[in-house]
């Protein structure tokens, strides 16, 4: 798709970055972007444009600024598709050099922990922002490494020292194509609501029950504060099915009516998992 712009959380080098081309092809325009609001700002003024941010991690949750720009509606984007990446990390560094700091984003830190445990013991770790930022600082000193995917060791000209670096528990990234006009979805397998419930006893239990009596499964519930708004918290929702469903859009229509405040972010596809 050349003659798309495809924004993403950057640097080059990211899994944003990896999912974004592998779903759109390196001839497509790619749009590097410093955070996840960037990325979304960018869509919304160029209409043209999609983007790809994380939102959840299967070890740690979901990524609260994705999900707090769609509860917010700010800017107003609507999710077009879901991507995801089965993450296999490398040890980048230098050949011959001894690992004294490693550096890292905080989840593969988690991930491997008993890899790391074994295997440097002794080295230093340091959290960073993401994978391709740990790379570059690791292409910058003498005697550090990094954890991230392999195409960073040919971006900053290091060696892949170990591959894969074991984990304890598998690592499932999930990421969203957004887009700042709606689209009409092509064979929609998941429905994503922002929701406002009433605050009084059994709100949330009359608003699951809708779903219920249709047998509507959710996939996810996040309840997030409402900025500005002690106390207050609003709801993303994950349901399995297309809103053009009809018992999703029967509940869908019992749903709102018990809410304060409803919203569609998206009725969209899910793609198979990527390997890294």
């Amino acid at each position: 798709m050349p003659d798309i712009e495809v924004a993403f959380l950057g640097p080059r080098g990211t899994y944003s970055h990896l999912v974004a081309e592998t779903r759109f092809g390196r001839a497509a325009r790619m749009a590097p972007l410093p955070t996840i609001l960037d990325v979304c700002l960018h869509v919304r003024r160029n209409h043209r444009a999609v983007g790809v941010v994380p939102i959840e991690n299967s070890s740690g949750g979901v990524i609260h600024e994705t999900v707090d720009i769609l509860l917010a509606n700010k800017p107003r984007i609507y999710v077009e598709e879901e991507l995801s990446l089965e993450v296999t990390l490398a040890l980048l560094g230098r050949k011959n050099e001894k690992a004294r700091v490693l550096y890292s984003h905080f989840a593969p830190l988690e991930h491997c922990r008993g890899w790391l445990k074994k295997h440097l013991p002794r080295v230093e770790r340091k959290v960073v922002n993401s994978t391709a930022v740990a790379a570059l600082w690791a292409a910058a000193e003498n005697g550090a490494v990094a954890l991230g995917n392999r195409r960073l060791a040919q971006l900053y000209g290091l060696d892949v020292l170990a591959y894969p670096v074991q984990a304890d528990v598998p690592n499932l990234t999930s990421f969203i194509v957004v887009r700042g006009t709606k689209i009409a979805p092509r064979n929609p397998q998941k429905t994503s609501l922002c929701v406002r419930l009433p605050n009084e006893p059994g709100a949330l239990c009359t608003f699951l029950d809708k779903f219920r009596h249709d047998g509507v499964n959710l996939s996810l519930i996040v309840s997030r504060p409402v900025r500005g708004c002690p106390r207050e918290y609003a709801f993303f929702v994950d349901l399995e099915g297309g809103a053009q469903s009809p018992n999703v859009r029967r509940a869908i229509v019992a749903a709102k009516r018990v809410s304060t405040h409803f919203r569609v972010a998206g009725t969209y596809p899910c793609r198979k998992p990527y390997a890294s």
